[in-house]
């Protein structure tokens, strides 16, 4: 199964940004509206990503500093160096580099431009998809169906 597959499955639209000079507390209220786990930090209206923050990026950062954080823009805390994707990859390829590097969103880029975001959940999702479509198959034709 290929990334372009998963995006296609997806019910949410889109990727949520917001720019390097927003508040940890904006993209908190983001996060918290549209119930996802990460926001892009992009400047342009999210073509391209600056960086990414995710829940656990803020989780650590109150731990460490408080309340004091929410106040502070989003490039401060955003993970800089992002992995991201293609359409035409692999959804095991995406597991590995998920697994890899220790994260849950990868974001993906088509011409250039970031089209969406794929999360361990969709990955996973895809990979139990496509086991049970196997087992079927395999059933019918010990079956003889």
């Amino acid at each position: 199964m290929l990334v372009q597959q998963i995006l296609k499955s997806k019910t949410t639209e889109g990727v949520y940004s917001v720019p390097s000079d927003a508040t940890v507390a904006d993209a908190v209220k983001i996060l918290a509206e549209k119930r996802v786990g990460t926001v892009v930090v992009s400047d342009d209206g999210g073509e391209t990503a600056a960086g990414i923050l995710s829940e656990r990026d803020i989780v650590r950062e109150l731990a460490r500093h408080g309340n004091e954080c929410l106040g502070s823009s989003v490039s401060k805390y955003m993970t800089r160096k992002l992995i991201t994707g293609t359409i035409q990859m692999a959804v095991s390829d995406v597991l590995q580099a998920m697994t890899d590097g220790r994260f849950r969103h990868m974001p993906i880029i088509d011409d250039g431009k970031m089209i969406g975001i794929i999360t361990l959940g969709d990955v996973v999702k895809a990979q139990l998809t496509e086991l049970a479509m196997e087992k079927d198959a395999l059933e019918g034709m010990i079956m003889g169906h």
